[in-house]
């Protein structure tokens, strides 16, 4: 049975409850990790010993790529066709426009360009969420968007 929480519909997520839905988004994505794990435990060790440095770290640089496209496709997919990530799912959240309108994948990458900058700037672009009265974070100011309740 969903619980609905009407008098949360359409008002700004916080930031503490985004920062848990980027925590559920960072345990999906560490799945990836798994896999990419193994692959590096066992690629890396047997070009090495073939005596190929240049070929072992091809691997590596390999897996960087694949590990930062896999984010980028996560983020961006997930906020343009749905204005949602997993964690934002999990705890009745949606990404849109300020007006209201679906966020699309042109928004999405520039909120993922943002968040980017964001992290770079020592997080003050995301602590921004906790101190601005309508919880927009730096990347949303960037992207026109805002994070509200759905459910």
């Amino acid at each position: 049975m969903k619980v609905r929480r009407l008098w949360l519909e359409g008002k700004p997520a916080g930031f503490w409850m985004r920062f848990v839905a980027l925590g559920i988004d960072w345990q999906v994505l560490s799945l990836l990790l798994v896999p990419v794990g193994i692959i590096s435990a066992i690629a890396i060790p047997l070009t090495m010993a073939a005596g190929s440095r240049a070929a072992a770290m091809a691997v590596v640089i390999t897996l960087v790529l694949f590990l930062a496209a896999a984010l980028v496709v996560y983020s961006v997919w997930m906020h343009g066709k749905w204005g949602q990530t997993l964690g934002k799912m999990a705890l009745g959240m949606q990404v849109v426009k300020v007006d209201g309108t679906p966020l699309g994948y042109g928004g999405a990458f520039l909120r993922w360009l943002g968040s980017i900058l964001s992290g770079l700037i020592l997080m003050i672009g995301y602590i921004m969420a906790g101190l601005r009265s309508d919880k927009r974070a730096l990347h949303d100011l960037i992207a026109g968007s805002r994070v509200t309740y759905i459910r």
